[in-house]
């Protein structure tokens, strides 16, 4: 996501409020130690900046004589108020607004919105718009989970504070995911106008659909970007993964004949199985007060996990055959309940995605419009697609003139802070012998597993407006 500060103002409040939650926790601090017996021993794991996430958040871990008694994952960012910006402005205005919200996975807000419009209005896009709403879709995975895998995620298992760092040892594979990672921002450039909010995105489809020959052009530099992604997941394949697995629920979408990309039906590994319209009556947000952000949790069974290993652990059997072949290769199982092999199930989803797109390529002819005609009606609309990261729900009022009265938006990152922090009680408890800088590292990279939007997560509080 692209970060903006506003002004000095807003940043010294950002400061201020960043310092008084420090102040905050040291007084909590403070408190914890009278609380202690004296010959008690306390360990307390304090990481004020999480590095190499999107967004600023903290975690902390406190553990009283080998045992944790407290975690943490700690959201302090601003909130910020899309749903509130979004009531009062038509209903074509939300893919553009929703698309702010996010400048890595902009199309993924895009598509969630459009569909809930489409679904209130009671209009299906199919044929070659559907196309091109899945293809461009693809080339957002493949540039979110390129540099979440090659930048981000694997110097924690290479032992580098950043993808800098381990540039001089292991040059070639990052060379390999840039290569990869600009494959797609070209897809997503070339069909949307452009790789950060996109602005060819419409409700009903696209406002120019593009041409047969600028998308063939591409083939050749998608295959390139395949055979580097085999090359990339055997070295991946040779990984150490820590040892640890739980039994989560994965939540995703299932599609009756695809790897789930933008339609289907909600599904858990546990029963889940309802349509989009159905998902708050199953999943609820609390708020939490260390956090400017919701938790989510399943009404019936508590925490649950949405991304790559849901949709992997889900759908394994939409997977390509080649696909499925790599990831047997890399020693990727299925079922797969390691989160930290969660880099090997990214990887698996990026060659998909590159696979997918080669074949939605050679499948399209530019359509004769390029968006179908969408009128506003007074109704609910639903939408969800799946983000690099998640689920992504959107729901929407809209007015018989075409206003929206109310959003709600849940992104991924707001739906996996509840297991998040069970990682971290799960992990430092098993882990709990390690010495301090060791376990904040691990602790850290189990953080990053998730590949966290911290800021997409913070823009849904609820927001009051009174005026006398």
């Amino acid at each position: 996501m692209s970060k903006r500060r506003g002004n000095d103002h807003d940043h010294d409040e950002d400061v201020r409020h960043v310092k008084d939650v420090q102040e905050r926790d040291e007084r909590s601090k403070k408190d914890d130690d009278s609380r202690v017996d004296g010959k008690s021993r306390v360990r307390r794991l304090k990481v004020d900046y999480l590095a190499r996430v999107e967004g600023e958040g903290a975690m902390y871990i406190k553990i009283v004589d080998g045992k944790v008694s407290d975690v943490k994952l700690k959201i302090y960012e601003p909130p910020r108020f899309f749903e509130a910006f979004l009531r009062g402005r038509r209903f074509s205005e939300a893919p553009d607004i929703t698309a702010r919200i996010c400048g890595i996975c902009p199309i993924a807000y895009q598509m969630s919105s459009s569909y809930a419009m489409e679904h209130a209005a009671r209009v299906k896009v199919g044929g070659m718009i559907r196309l091109l709403r899945r293809l461009i879709y693809c080339g957002e995975w493949i540039e979110s989970h390129a540099l979440h895998l090659f930048m981000l995620h694997l110097p924690d298992f290479l032992g580098y504070d950043s993808a800098i760092a381990m540039a001089k040892e292991h040059g070639q594979i990052l060379k390999q995911g840039l290569q990869v990672k600009k494959v797609g921002n070209r897809i997503i450039s070339l069909i949307a106008g452009r790789e950060v909010h996109p602005i060819n995105v419409r409700v009903g489809g696209f406002y120019k659909a593009v041409g047969e020959d600028e998308l063939y052009a591409m083939l050749d530099e998608l295959e390139k970007a395949r055979d580097a992604m085999i090359d990339a997941m055997t070295f991946l394949s040779r990984l150490n993964f820590p040892d640890f697995e739980r039994g989560y629920e994965f939540v995703s979408l299932r599609h009756e004949d695809e790897y789930p990309i933008i339609e289907g039906r909600l599904v858990s590994n546990k029963g889940l199985s309802i349509g989009v319209e159905e998902f708050e009556d199953h999943i609820v947000e609390e708020q939490v007060e260390y956090s400017n952000a919701l938790h989510a949790r399943l009404k019936e069974r508590g925490a649950y996990m949405v991304g790559p290993m849901a949709r992997y652990n889900n759908n394994y059997d939409r997977l390509h055959p080649m696909v499925k072949s790599i990831a047997r290769e890399s020693g990727l199982e299925h079922p797969c309940n390691n989160p930290f092999k969660s880099i090997l199930v990214r990887g698996v989803e990026i060659l998909y995605a590159i696979v997918e797109a080669i074949a939605l390529i050679k499948a399209y002819r530019m359509p004769d419009e390029p968006f179908v005609e969408v009128e506003p009606r007074d109704a609910v609309g639903y939408g969800c697609t799946e983000a690099p990261r998640g689920i992504l729900y959107h729901r929407y009022r809209v007015d018989a003139n075409g206003m929206i009265v109310d959003a709600k938006i849940v992104p991924p990152t707001s739906q996996n802070q509840k297991v998040i922090e069970e990682d971290l009680y799960h992990f430092a408890s098993k882990y709990a012998q390690l010495q301090d800088d060791e376990l904040v590292w691990r602790c850290e990279q189990a953080i990053r597993n998730y590949d966290p939007c911290i800021s997409c997560a913070t823009h849904f509080l609820k927001a009051r407006i009174e005026r006398v």
